[in-house]
């Protein structure tokens, strides 16, 4: 499964090039790559070859649309600082073997004050249901990086809920 952090890398990988690489799931089943070179640019060349490669390299499921990276802020794409995030969430993330298992244990060592447990996969939305279970409160900050977390970990081109028990 191909996560945000991996498709950015084997980018990056891929278009050296690219100073500024943002990829953001739009919603079901559509993604967006957001570029720029060093002279802050998006020419035309570029995007073809970008979206050439993320239908056939990234996600044959995904619909991709490649734009310039300044887009972000207008497109109202969620920052994500890859520096804040715990280490072994990162090269979780960035495993390309990553599946439901290696997510939820990730998810227990982080978490270790309840369960997550998969609940069920929406298809026709492209959204994974999650519950998790605890003995204790789950505040609002700690809902928001659960949600930050499970970001990272679930295939590129699908959201997440989380129901709290």
């Amino acid at each position: 499964m191909r996560t945000r952090l991996l498709s950015e890398q084997l980018v990056k990988k891929r278009f050296p090039q690219l100073r500024y690489v943002r990829i953001h799931t739009d919603g079901n089943y559509s993604a967006s790559i957001y570029a720029w070179n060093e002279d802050l640019q998006l020419p035309p060349k570029e995007i073809r070859s970008l979206k050439l490669f993320a239908s056939d390299h990234l996600h044959p499921y995904i619909c991709f649309k490649v734009k310039s990276y300044n887009m972000v802020q207008s497109d109202k794409v969620p920052q994500v600082q890859v520096n804040g995030l715990p280490d072994a969430l990162v090269k979780t993330a960035l495993n390309r073997k990553l599946d439901q298992d290696g997510i939820i244990t990730l998810f227990h060592q982080l978490f270790p004050c309840g369960r997550l447990t998969f609940n069920r996969y929406d298809s026709s939305k492209g959204i994974i249901h999650f519950d998790f279970h605890s003995n204790t409160s789950i505040d609002q900050l700690d809902q928001e990086l659960m949600y930050n977390y499970l970001y990272e970990l679930i295939p590129l081109g699908s959201n997440c809920e989380v129901t709290f028990y």
